[in-house]
């Protein structure tokens, strides 16, 4: 049993869209510029997130998600990705007790109480005064297991607001107040329809987390919050928690199977973790880009992951050599793993105001996009059909969200491998459509709590691997 002290706080709120991110970011920004190295992490299912702490951090982002992952498997990522930090930022997801039932399961506060980690609360302030520490009072007595252990103000608006909100909750809460950011004139940080502008399609990246940089500098007391994560105590783990070769940077590629990987600005939903075990068990990961080139590399599997094709529907399109290229290798058995924007990716195509763009054609499916979302939240899927990459009668914890639902099918020469028990799938409760080697679905998996993906992919990429290898050795003969 391992006793590791590492300075961390969760950043949490009353309700998404409070500004956690930008306080988490706000952070991290700055603790990078006072030369911190910093681990952040996201609670929950979320890509967009992730990727700003990523890049505001210059360090992977990686993802603690109690209904994916087993609390075990969640203590272990974190001990492991943050073992050689000087802090771990932890941004939550929607309210501190919000969870999939009335009761909070797997929600930020649980999370925060299985990592013992004290919460830094950030409550938006808008036309309100002695009640915000009514509200902070509640969540205090909602569960005393949680350490909340300081509060920051959002959305200020006068002096005096901040000064009578200081004054209830050091008074009512016995907590101290370690921020207050004013309402801000300009919003760095826009969002759309699924949350945030991602950071690969924000115009001013570098201006905006060097703005989240300077707020953290004017409104945060960052000698408290520190002295907050410092506190933390020891968190208990059975592993011996040494960084991995990956996490190190130490990769092995000699005659390794290479797996390509699309990612760019239309295809940027993965897992870092999900990279890193497909290393740690041998693969050499290729990264290839449908917007930038024009057929795909040498490689032994793909993974597509999720994204939004739609916004890049146009030259997506218009890369007909690369998607010619992607068809073939799917015809020629290639090993294709897809999940969400990857699914669509591989249909015929995607229908967009009236306007037709064709995909790869790998699959028989026409894809539209509605306003609303047509999926949104965790997954549970079984597999019910032989498919190259699970074992039948696995049961598998993942999530959707998408906008995009199907507008035409055919089922000839496809199949689904799983059977849908929580969530929607691509049609009828079924999900992961397969063809050859393909199998691409809307449901994301998490390579953590589901390591039978990474297995699966990379036995895959090697059986493909050996195929090759004989065929040209018969060749030379």
């Amino acid at each position: 049993m391992l006793n590791k002290s590492i300075p961390r706080i969760v950043v949490s709120g009353l309700r998404g869209g409070s500004g956690k991110t930008v306080l988490s970011l706000s952070l991290v920004a700055l603790l990078r510029e006072k030369g911190f190295r910093i681990t952040p992490f996201k609670k929950g299912p979320d890509y967009i997130d992730a990727g700003w702490l990523a890049k505001a951090s210059g360090l992977p982002c990686y993802n603690l998600d109690l209904f994916m992952m087993s609390p075990e498997q969640t203590v272990e990522s974190f001990v492991s990705h943050s073992y050689n930090s000087q802090i771990a930022i932890i941004e939550g997801n929607r309210g501190l007790y919000d969870g999939v039932d009335h009761e909070g399961t797997y929600s930020t506060a649980e999370l925060a109480k299985l990592l013992n980690a004290p919460v830094v609360l950030l409550i938006d302030c808008t036309k309100a005064t002695n009640t915000i520490a009514a509200l902070v009072l509640g969540c205090q007595k909602m569960d005393p297991g949680v350490s909340i252990q300081g509060v920051v103000l959002n959305r200020i608006a006068t002096d005096r607001q901040e000064s009578l909100i200081k004054k209830a909750i050091t008074e009512r809460c016995n907590l101290p107040v370690l921020g207050a950011i004013p309402r801000l004139k300009k919003d760095p940080f826009p969002e759309r329809y699924m949350g945030l502008t991602p950071f690969q399609e924000h115009k001013d990246t570098e201006d905006s987390i060097a703005f989240a940089a300077e707020i953290g500098a004017k409104y945060l007391d960052m000698d408290g919050i520190l002295r907050v994560a410092e506190n933390a105590g020891t968190l208990k783990t059975a592993i011996s928690a040494q960084p991995s070769a990956v996490s190190n940077g130490q990769r092995t590629t000699d005659n390794k199977p290479r797996i390509g990987v699309i990612r760019d600005s239309a295809f940027q939903f993965y897992y870092q973790e999900n990279f890193e075990e497909l290393e740690k068990r041998g693969a050499r990961l290729i990264e290839v880009s449908p917007l930038k080139e024009s057929k795909l590399p040498e490689i032994d599997a793909l993974y597509i992951g999720g994204g939004f094709p739609e916004t890049h529907a146009i030259a997506l399109a218009e890369n007909k050599r690369f998607r010619d290229s992607l068809y073939e290798a799917v015809q020629n058995r290639l090993p294709v793993y897809a999940e969400c924007g990857g699914l669509m990716y591989l249909g015929k195509s995607l229908i967009l105001e009236g306007r037709t763009y064709p995909m790869v054609g790998a699959l028989p499916i026409i894809f539209g996009l509605e306003r609303k979302p047509q999926a949104h939240g965790y997954t549970i899927v079984e597999v019910e059909n032989t498919n190259p990459y699970f074992p039948p009668k696995s049961v598998f914890r993942g999530h959707e969200f998408h906008y995009s639902r199907v507008l035409e099918i055919e089922g000839n020469g496809v199949s689904m491998a799983f059977n849908v028990r929580r969530g929607k799938g691509i049609v009828d409760n079924k999900d992961g459509m397969c063809y050859k080697n393909v199998l691409a679905a809307y449901t994301h998996l998490h390579a953590v709590g589901s390591p039978e993906w990474a297995d699966g992919l990379v036995r895959c990429a090697e059986r493909y691997k050996e195929g090759t290898e004989a065929q040209r050795h018969k060749g030379t003969e």
